[in-house]
C-alpha cells in the first residue's frame, strides 16, 4: 500500500495501492442536504477576469464568430506558450491553462482533415500555412482522407443524401472523457509507472496479433502523452508529477489534464466529466486546517468554469449548420447517489450551480444534474431555481443510469453516460428514420435528390397506404439502412484509431477499457406519427411526374406521440426496439457493444431540409422534432401528458440517450420563483420516477425569444442561454432559422 504526505487525512486503502477515484470518493466526500445560504458571491478577481473576458468574447461576435486563429503551428501538447486571460493580470487566475497563448484563439487542428483544418481558417478570413498544406497533404494521411479512401460508393451516396448524417468524418469523434481526477490523486509519475506496467504485460503470451500489436503502440502514445502533459504543466511553473497537496492544486491537476484533452482533439463533445465531489473533499480538508475560506472555495470553481466557458475549435461551415452556436459541451454533472443510497450532493454542487449566478447563464459548461427524487429536497429546488433563472442546466435520471454505469459515471456528451476511467465511446451521429420511411415507399428512391439511394424494391403504388404493407417494407428498408449505418462507423473508428489517436484521454482511462458503439436516430416523432396516421387514419398519396411520393393527405384524425396514448406510444416503443435490435446484428468495431439514441441536437433543421412531405403532415423541407420530442403541434393535452408519453420510452433500448427539451412559460409554474423552484422538483419528481431518461428545461415565453432575435444588441440577451436537444447555446449565436426553430416549439402555458 502506497503512502504519500499529499493524502494526509484521506481515508480508505483500496484507492491507495491501485487506481480507483471512486473508492477515494466513496471513503472521503462529505454529504451535504442544507440549503444554499453559505454560498458565496464573486470575489474581486473574478469580476476582473470575467469582465475582461466578456470583452473579447463581444469582439468575437463583432468579428463574425471567431477572436483569432491560429495558422501555421500545428497544435500539440506544448506547442504553445503560456496562455492567461489577461497577461497583466495573469496572477489574479487561480486555475491557469489556455488551449493556445490566447484567450479565445482556436488552434489549428490539422490531424483530423487538413480540408478541414484549412476551410475552418478561410471561412473566418484567415490564410492557412502552405507548408502544413504540403505535410498534411503529401507526407502525413490525415482520419478524413483515409476514411474517404475506403468510403464505397453506397456510403457516399448515403451520406450525400444525408439518410445518415453528422458523421464524425470530418473531425473529432469526442466523447471520450479522461479520468482528469486521477492526476490529482495520483501525479503524473505513479500514472506513467502504471501504463508502463500494462505495457510491460501486453502480449505476455507470445502471440503478437493485430490487437496485441496496436494495443502496444496505442500504450505507448499513452505514456508520450503523459509525459507531454507533465511538460505543458511545467511551461505553467507547476509540477505535477506529485499529488495535488491541497484544493488549489486540486483544481489545477485536474484542469490540466482537461485542458491536455481540448489541445490535442476537436471533438464533437470534450466533456469535463464527474469532479464536482471529488474536488470537494480537498476543499472540506483544506477548510478544516483553516487553509480555504468559502469565498476562496467559490473563486476556485467560478475561475475552473471560466475556462470551460473559454473553450474554442476552428469549424466548418457544415459542421457549424449541423451544431449551431459553437458548442463544445464541456458536460460537468452535480448530484446523484452513491450504490449504498447516500446523496453524493455536496456544498461544491452548489458551488458550479451558483457560477451561474456569480457570472451569469452560459451554454458551457454544460451543467447536468443527476437526478433522484431522492436527492435532499434543499438541493432539489436549488437546481430548479437556477432552471427557472437561467434555463442553463440539464436533468438526467441517476436512477436509471446507476444500475447500468454504477456510481462514477461521466456524461460523455450531452446526454450520454459512461463509467469514468473505465470506457470509451465511439460516436456515430444519425440514421434519419424518417427518410428511411420515404424510401421503403419509394423503393429505395431518394424523394429530394431522386437518386436510387437505398435497394430497389418494390416501391408502394397504391393510393392508399395500408399499414401492414407499409410496415412490411419500412422493416426491410431499415435492415439495409441498420447495416449500411454499421459499416460507415466501423470505417470512421478504425481510421480515427489509425490516424487521430486520443492518447492524451484515453492515458487517464484503464487499459482494459469497454467500448460503447453509438448509433443514432433522427425523426423519431415524425415515423410515429406517421405510422399511426397510417394505422388509423386514411393516408392518400400524392406522387410526381416519376411516381415518387411527393406530399400525404391526412383523412380523419389520429393519435399522436406526445398526449399519453399507448395508441401512439406503443409505435414509438416498436421503433426504437426494432432499430436497435437490427443495429446488434451487425459486428462492431473492436467488440464494442452497440447502442442507440434519440437526440438530433440542432441537426434536425439541417435533417429537416432533406427530408420529404411526411403521412404525419409535416411539409418537405420543415425541421424534424428534436431528439425524442413529439412533433411540433402535436401536445395536445399540456406538459404532464407529453412527459408522460417520452416517460414510456425504455431507457434499456436506447442507453445512449433519449433527449426531452421543454419549454415552460413562467406563469405555468406559479407567480415567484420559490414556488416556480418548488413545482418544477415536483415535475422531475414525478417525471423521472417513471423511469424517463433526459429533460432539458427552459423557462421564459416565446415574446422574449422573440425579442432577443429582432433585437440582439440589447445588453440582456448578450449571455441569454437556452437548452436546444442536448446542449444549451447562447441564442443570439444561433442562426436565424435556428431561431425560428426554437421559435416554433412548443411552450407550454399550463401544466
Amino acid at each position: 500500500m502506497i503512502q504519500k504526505t499529499e493524502w494526509e487525512g484521506f481515508k480508505g486503502t483500496l484507492w491507495r495501492g491501485e487506481i480507483n477515484v471512486r473508492d477515494f470518493i466513496q471513503h472521503n466526500y462529505t454529504p451535504y442536504d442544507g440549503d444554499k445560504s453559505f454560498l458565496k458571491g464573486s470575489s474581486d478577481a473574478t469580476d476582473k477576469l470575467w469582465t475582461e473576458l466578456q470583452k473579447l468574447q463581444k469582439e468575437e461576435r463583432a468579428k463574425g464568430g471567431v477572436l483569432d486563429m491560429d495558422t501555421d503551428i500545428v497544435a500539440s501538447l506544448t506547442s504553445h506558450g503560456p496562455g492567461y486571460i489577461c497577461q497583466e493580470g495573469k496572477d489574479l487566475e487561480k486555475v491557469v491553462g489556455l488551449q493556445t497563448d490566447k484567450p479565445l484563439k482556436r488552434a489549428f487542428m490539422p490531424y483530423g482533415g487538413i480540408k478541414m483544418a484549412e476551410e475552418s481558417c478561410e471561412t473566418y478570413g484567415y490564410t492557412p500555412s502552405p507548408e502544413l498544406h504540403k505535410i498534411f497533404t503529401d507526407y502525413h494521411k490525415t482520419h478524413n482522407q483515409g476514411v474517404f479512401d475506403v468510403y464505397t460508393p453506397e456510403i457516399r451516396a448515403a451520406r450525400k443524401n444525408k439518410i445518415i448524417t453528422g458523421l464524425p468524418d470530418t473531425y473529432g469523434r469526442g466523447r471520450i472523457v479522461g479520468d482528469y481526477r486521477r492526476i490529482a490523486l495520483y501525479g503524473i509519475d505513479y500514472l506513467v509507472e502504471q501504463k508502463e506496467h500494462d505495457y510491460e504485460n501486453i502480449g505476455g503470451d507470445g502471440v503478437m496479433g493485430e490487437e496485441t500489436i496496436r494495443l502496444r503502440e496505442e500504450v505507448a502514445d499513452q505514456i508520450k502523452a503523459l509525459h507531454g502533459i507533465k511538460e505543458m504543466a511545467a511551461q505553467y511553473g507547476f509540477d505535477i508529477s506529485v499529488p495535488a497537496k491541497n484544493a488549489q492544486e486540486a483544481f489545477q491537476w485536474l484542469y490540466f489534464g482537461y485542458l491536455a484533452a481540448i489541445k490535442t482533439q476537436n471533438g464533437a463533445a470534450m466533456s469535463v466529466g464527474r469532479i464536482s465531489t471529488f474536488l470537494d473533499i480537498y476543499i472540506e480538508r483544506d477548510m478544516k486546517s483553516g487553509a480555504i475560506t468559502e469565498d476562496g472555495a467559490q473563486e476556485l470553481v467560478d475561475h475552473m468554469v471560466m475556462k470551460f466557458r473559454m473553450v474554442k475549435f476552428a469549424r466548418i461551415k457544415s459542421y457549424n449548420e449541423l451544431f449551431s452556436g459553437d458548442p463544445v459541451w464541456a458536460t460537468l454533472e452535480v448530484g446523484g447517489l452513491g450504490q449504498d443510497g447516500r446523496s453524493m450532493v455536496t456544498k461544491n454542487d452548489y458551488r458550479f450551480l451558483h457560477t451561474l449566478e456569480n457570472m451569469g447563464p452560459a451554454p458551457e459548461p454544460n451543467l447536468t444534474v443527476l437526478y433522484s427524487s431522492r436527492l435532499p429536497q434543499n438541493f432539489k429546488e436549488y437546481s430548479g431555481y437556477i432552471s427557472v433563472a437561467t434555463s442553463s442546466i440539464q436533468y438526467e435520471n441517476d436512477d436509471v443510469m446507476r444500475p447500468v454505469w454504477g456510481d462514477d459515471y461521466a456524461i460523455c456528451c450531452c446526454v450520454s453516460a459512461t463509467q469514468t476511467g473505465k470506457e470509451m465511446q465511439f460516436f456515430g451521429a444519425r440514421a434519419n428514420l424518417a427518410k428511411c420511411l420515404l424510401y421503403a415507399i419509394n423503393g429505395g428512391i431518394d424523394g429530394m435528390s431522386g437518386a436510387q439511394v437505398g435497394p430497389a424494391y418494390k416501391p408502394i403504388t397504391t393510393d392508399y397506404l395500408d399499414y401492414d404493407e407499409l410496415i412490411a417494407k419500412y422493416d426491410k428498408m431499415m435492415s439495409w439502412l441498420a447495416g449500411l449505418y454499421v459499416n460507415t462507423l466501423n470505417l470512421i473508428h478504425y481510421m480515427h484509431d489509425k490516424y487521430y489517436y486520443e492518447a492524451a484521454e484515453m492515458a487517464l482511462i484503464d487499459t482494459d477499457v469497454r467500448r460503447t458503439f453509438a448509433t443514432g436516430i433522427a425523426g423519431f416523432s415524425h415515423v410515429v406519427d406517421s405510422l399511426s396516421a397510417v394505422k388509423y387514419a386514411k393516408v392518400r398519396v400524392i406522387r410526381n411526374e416519376r411516381g415518387l411520393a411527393k406530399e400525404f393527405d391526412v383523412e380523419g384524425d389520429f393519435p399522436r406521440y406526445g398526449n399519453d396514448d399507448d395508441r401512439a406510444d406503443d409505435i414509438a416503443i416498436w421503433l426504437l426496439r426494432t432499430f436497435l435490435e437490427k443495429i446488434k446484428q451487425h459486428p462492431t468495431y473492436r467488440h464494442s457493444e452497440p447502442t442507440t439514441s434519440i437526440l438530433t441536437i440542432t441537426s434536425n433543421v439541417v435533417y429537416g431540409k432533406a427530408t420529404g412531405a411526411l403521412p404525419d403532415g409535416r411539409k418537405a423541407g420543415e425541421p424534424l422534432s428534436p431528439g425524442a420530442n413529439p412533433s411540433y403541434g402535436a401536445e395536445k393535452n399540456g406538459l404532464l401528458a407529453s412527459l408522460n408519453s417520452v416517460a414510456k420510452v425504455p431507457y434499456e433500448y436506447a442507453l445512449d440517450g433519449i433527449s426531452n427539451t421543454q419549454t415552460i412559460s413562467p406563469g405555468a409554474l406559479g407567480h415567484d420563483d420559490e414556488e416556480r423552484s418548488r413545482k418544477l422538483a415536483d415535475i422531475l419528481d414525478g417525471y423521472f420516477d417513471q423511469g424517463a431518461h433526459h429533460l432539458n428545461v427552459n423557462v421564459f415565453g416565446v415574446d422574449k425569444l422573440k425579442d432577443a432575435m429582432e433585437h440582439p444588441e440589447k445588453p440582456e440577451y448578450a449571455n441569454f442561454t437556452v437548452r436546444v436537444s442536448g446542449y444549451a447555446v447562447k441564442f443570439i449565436n444561433l442562426t436565424r432559422e435556428q431561431q425560428l426553430d426554437v421559435i416554433a416549439r412548443n411552450s407550454h402555458e399550463v401544466l
